[in-house]
């Protein structure tokens, strides 16, 4: 593992060192790539196309998630390497788009790069960053997702967007503010850019809700809606993405304390809300890395090694209740991450059961109108996520991109086939 990561690293190294040996360009090239990169900003930041529920929801496709790249961290500080991913190119979403792909989520996190109070101004390079890799995405048509992720986490250091903290005023304070600057920034970019305002918030446990961290989650959402539309031009009717709490099926869906806000400011005709939650169900299966426990078999073909519950008719409830509680009333819902790490080390038999839950799971999410958005954290090795090596593009599980896009291009209902050897 560490020669992987020093290997890797290396690479990254030698790349940067030659990106400075060819970059000593001449006045007059350097004055042309800013004028051509002020050009495709333009033509990213084009005329706004009105979209309502059904074309947004079919727009956008099966989604991806740039993992593990601009919410990674030490010590507080963000940055796109110090998880060992390689620096994010226009390359790497090409590859992405290849594939079927239609939406890629780009989480961020700010925490040490938003300066003191009273501005909590954000360190301007690392804006430019997010944009930059924003760009990247709808400058090839495709829909970009960005939020900030990571702040709200205990377990991350300087982590300061906390629930159940006692400086609620102060952290709100903050959080307008630097949404206010993040919307700003991009207040110009046409519909292929959604706002989603946090990830994951709770007070780190994952049992029922704590009422109070519910109460300050549902009014940073409010905080979020409001601040995003004051800032004019297309943020008055861009779509905006609303979690609740830990970004949870059953707590956002059930009784459990959500309140969708309101949006008095959106201009557009009709709802620009949407509903962010995740699906990693059932965890033996899906993201256990205690391999004593793990599952390598998943639904009615399992004959060994699986879970009793979370199945097929658990999927289907699932959803269904997505779509009563928020689709049926005009709420699109993005599941923003979903996915199955890597067992193949464990059982051989493991791949074929990986693809047909994660066929199974966006079959379900189309059918019931909702977006989903497959995690991928850039880790193409045991328990990672990889679909893609991010260095090479080289597209590492075809099968299991093939397994997601047989299921959002269908236009029917259909049989989703066995895994291999598993035929009943």
């Amino acid at each position: 593992m560490k020669e992987n990561k020093l290997l890797r690293g290396l690479c990254v190294l030698t790349a940067a060192l030659m990106l400075g040996l060819t970059g000593c360009a001449s006045s007059s090239d350097t004055n042309g790539s800013d004028a051509q990169s002020q050009a495709d900003t333009a033509e990213v930041q084009s005329a706004w196309t009105e979209l309502d529920q059904t074309t947004i929801t079919k727009e956008m496709g099966m989604g991806w998630n740039l993992g593990n790249q601009l919410e990674a961290s030490n010590a507080g500080i963000p940055s796109e390497t110090t998880w060992g991913n390689p620096t994010i190119s226009e390359d790497l979403i090409k590859a992405v788009k290849e594939q079927g792909f239609k939406t890629i989520r780009i989480p961020v996190s700010y925490l040490d790069k938003i300066g003191a109070a009273p501005d909590y101004t954000i360190d301007s390079a690392w804006l430019d960053r997010v944009q930059e890799v924003v760009d990247y995405v709808v400058g090839n048509d495709l829909y970009a997702i960005i939020n900030i992720h990571g702040d709200g986490y205990y377990t991350v250091d300087k982590s300061w967007l906390r629930c159940v903290d006692d400086n609620q005023d102060e952290i709100k304070d903050k959080y307008e503010k630097v949404w206010a600057q993040i919307a700003d920034r991009f207040k110009d970019y046409d519909q292929h850019l959604i706002f989603e305002s946090m990830n994951e918030e709770s007070d780190n446990t994952y049992g029922k809700p704590n009422a109070t961290g519910y109460e300050n989650i549902n009014a940073y959402n409010q905080i979020f809606v409001d601040t995003v539309r004051k800032t004019g031009s297309n943020n008055e009717k861009r779509w905006l993405l609303i979690p609740g709490w830990n970004t949870n099926i059953e707590y956002t869906a059930g009784n459990y304390g959500f309140v969708i806000p309101t949006d008095s400011g959106c201009k557009a005709d009709g709802n620009r809300l949407m509903i962010s939650v995740h699906y990693y169900d059932p965890y033996n299966f899906t993201i256990d890395e205690n391999m004593a426990t793990a599952k390598t078999q998943w639904g009615k073909y399992a004959v060994e090694n699986y879970d009793n519950w979370g199945q097929e008719d658990y999927v289907d409830s699932t959803m269904k209740k997505l779509n009563d509680a928020f689709v049926s009333k005009g709420y699109p819902v993005i599941i923003g991450e979903m996915g199955v790490q890597n067992k193949e080390h464990v059982s051989d038999t493991f791949g074929g059961f990986r693809c047909y839950w994660t066929e199974y799971v966006v079959k379900a999410a189309k059918d019931n109108g909702c977006i989903p958005v497959y995690w991928d954290n850039g880790w193409n090795g045991d328990k990672g996520f990889g679909v893609i090596n991010r260095s090479t593009r080289e597209i590492t599980q075809p099968d299991l991109i093939a397994a997601m896009m047989r299921a959002i291009n269908s236009d029917g209902d259909y049989e989703i086939a066995a895994p291999k050897g598993f035929e009943k």
